[in-house]
């Protein structure tokens, strides 16, 4: 009996071992293979302390490829304060260097337990040297990227900024900010089991991939002529800011878009937010009489009148609403182009009761304002328009003639646009392509009909009234290119007053908006000046800043003159100092041809300011410093043949 008691025992313990001992496999079987990448990581989640470092943001360059912001690797700067022997001695010499408070740099120096504190990132590379000078032990350096742009002020306001992170905080890098921005490199250093930090040499660096990068619509050269004239129309009328808007009405593409006040994106924190506002794409403003053809197009349309119909302009004077509109002239009898050329406000306040309330909505609808033009740019307003319903008589006579209603410049120039391609209605955008780190194309964006405004006959109609603008006794005559035909609007509108809510007495807004060449448009260009002092008219300021960008442009463009104009060669100049340009002057040959000056070692726009100034048309290709050029310094540039500046490293 007590034999088989201890049998049974043995086999109780025996199937009881076997049960622990698959318990124990199938608990190892789960630890080492199932749970196995999950417990590994959280392991060197214990072990390891972890620092991200400012990811790879993809670069941003021009329709031609030139760079707008770059990725540059810097130098960051860290300390292990367990290997720093004297914490006070340290402290007192870095202060002065990394311009810390000595009392706060000590602090840092002397963190107990740890083996990881910031000191500086992102630093100067003088900043970086002279601290390497000082051989001091304890301190690391490490790389990170830092944003940097290489044309600094020049499409600041499209390009945007980022912060220290970097994280877009403005412009195309705000709005691509998720695209461009890359994986984060890691910076690791041991840790025991107590979470102290282990002596084991310098933290490593892994991981890390580089964002997308964008190629935009933007010509730099363009933007650069836009920046420039832009600048030059607003000093010289003692205006508060200004803005110039670039189109390729055929696609959509935005060429060019210039804010005034200017700002410098690798110092962006320097200046106040009103200054780092794209003003052509987030204020609004009255636009005056450049919104004329836009009523003469629906009226057309609607086949209400033809263009040579006349309408009685009441000699300069009419009541309407309980309110007296005026002409700076006395008219009689105007036909529609006549209206147009001469800016009758009176004649289009008849308009607009023939083509009336409802149908003059739609129109304003259909050629996109009150709302969003689409464009791919944070901060996009869509400006006002109330609704019919709302309007009164005389709110319809200040519609007639662009007041009391507001527009942004973006949505003007793409307005103006489907006049110009014919009735089709674009969407703008900014960015043209997006490719990965190893340069293969992610997403190519195409132009996009957002739906048809016109007919073509009736553009048509409207693009030859708008060229009688800019034709001897228009409003618009300063606005003539040599040699090409112009379409085009002057505007002069009243200001609301903040205070009042009334218009003001003093403050205008002075406007131009054109296409060229007529017959066939490669260009819509919209220039606004806020608040010009002395000469206030869109015709005498907004017009001749038109005429400069559009003879630059056209020439950068290579688009040759229906005729041969011998003053279309020297585009106006914008006068500012050039001291480092001074050996290029003289530039003619005795005769009426022109000699290629020495471009060699110059910058990029170094050349665009000798060209603007001697009034060259040169091929620009590549990016850094000129190394190579035709014809060769000294020799005439022949007359029809191509002449070219190539940049390299």
């Amino acid at each position: 009996m007590a034999h088989g008691t201890g049998q049974l025992r043995i086999r109780i313990f025996g199937v009881l071992f076997i049960l622990a001992f698959c318990v124990i496999s199938v608990r190892a079987y789960q630890l080492q293979v199932v749970e196995a990448p999950e417990l590994r990581a959280r392991a060197d989640q214990q072990r390891n302390h972890v620092v991200k470092l400012a990811p790879r943001r993809g670069s941003i360059v021009d329709r031609h490829g030139s760079p707008l912001a770059v990725s540059l690797q810097v130098d960051s700067l860290y300390a292990d304060p367990v290997l720093i022997q004297d914490p006070a001695a340290t402290a007192k010499k870095l202060a002065p260097i990394l311009d810390i408070p000595q009392p706060e740099l000590f602090k840092r120096l002397t963190a107990t337990g740890r083996r990881f504190v910031w000191l500086q990132r992102m630093m100067d590379p003088d900043v970086a040297a002279e601290v390497r000078q000082l051989r001091l032990p304890g301190l690391v350096f490490v790389n990170e990227r830092k944003r940097f742009y290489p044309q600094s002020t020049i499409g600041a306001h499209v390009v945007g900024f980022t912060g220290l992170d970097p994280r877009g905080l403005e412009g195309i890098e705000l709005e691509y900010d998720r695209l461009l921005q890359g994986e984060p490199e890691l910076l690791l250093s041991i840790k025991d089991a107590r979470g102290r930090e282990m002596a084991t040499g310098e933290a490593s660096v892994q991981g890390g991939a580089t964002g997308h990068n964008l190629q935009l619509t933007l010509d730099r050269s363009l933007q650069y002529i836009a920046e420039k004239e832009l600048v030059r129309v607003v000093r010289e009328s003692n205006a508060i800011g200004g803005t110039l808007v670039m189109l390729e009405p055929a696609s959509g593409r935005v060429l060019a878009l210039a804010s005034w006040p200017e700002f410098n994106p690798n110092l962006a924190g320097r200046y106040p937010a009103d200054q780092r506002r794209n003003r052509a794409i987030c204020d609004i403003y009255e636009p005056g009489s450049t919104f004329k053809p836009f009523l003469l197009a629906g009226v057309l349309e609607e086949g209400l009148m033809t263009p040579e119909q006349t309408v009685y302009c009441e000699q300069g004077r009419y009541s309407v609403g309980g309110s007296v509109v005026r002409d700076h002239r006395k008219f009689g009898d105007l036909n529609l182009g006549e209206m147009l050329k001469f800016s009758s406000n009176i004649g289009f306040v008849k308009l607009g009761k023939e083509l009336e309330r409802d149908r003059y909505y739609r129109y304003l609808r259909l050629f996109g304002f009150g709302s969003r033009t689409g464009i791919d740019f944070p901060g996009e307003v869509s400006g006002l328009i109330r609704p019919p319903s709302r309007w009164f008589e005389i709110d319809l006579a200040a519609m007639s003639f662009g007041q009391g209603l507001s527009v942004t410049p973006i949505q003007m120039a793409t307005a103006m646009a489907a006049i110009a391609n014919g009735g089709l209605l674009m969407e703008p955008y900014l960015v043209e392509t997006i490719t990965d780190e190893d340069h293969r194309v992610v997403r190519r964006r195409l132009p996009e009909v957002r739906h048809r405004v016109i007919s073509e006959r009736t553009a048509a109609q409207v693009r030859d009234m708008m060229v009688a603008v800019t034709e001897p006794g228009g409003t618009g005559i300063r606005a003539a290119v040599p040699g090409f035909r112009v379409a085009g609007k002057t505007g002069t509108a009243q200001k609301v007053d903040s205070v009042t809510g009334g218009y003001s007495v003093d403050k205008r807004i002075a406007s131009f908006i054109g296409f060229v060449p007529a017959e066939n448009p490669a260009v819509v260009i919209a220039v606004t000046v806020d608040e010009p002092q002395g000469d206030v008219y869109g015709g005498q300021v907004a017009a001749p800043a038109f005429a400069r960008v559009a003879s630059q442009t056209l020439n950068h463009l290579r688009i040759l003159p229906r005729e041969n104009v011998t003053t279309l060669a020297s585009a106006p100049a914008y006068e500012e100092p050039l001291p480092d340009l001074a050996p290029l002057l003289p530039v003619r040959d005795g005769g009426d041809g022109l000699v290629m000056p020495d471009f060699r070692g110059m910058s990029y726009r170094q050349v665009l300011q000798a060209m603007e100034r001697q009034g060259l048309n040169l091929k620009l290709t590549g990016s850094g410093r000129v190394v190579e050029q035709f014809p060769r310094a000294g020799e005439a540039i022949p007359y029809g043949k191509e002449a070219w500046v190539r940049f390299g490293a």
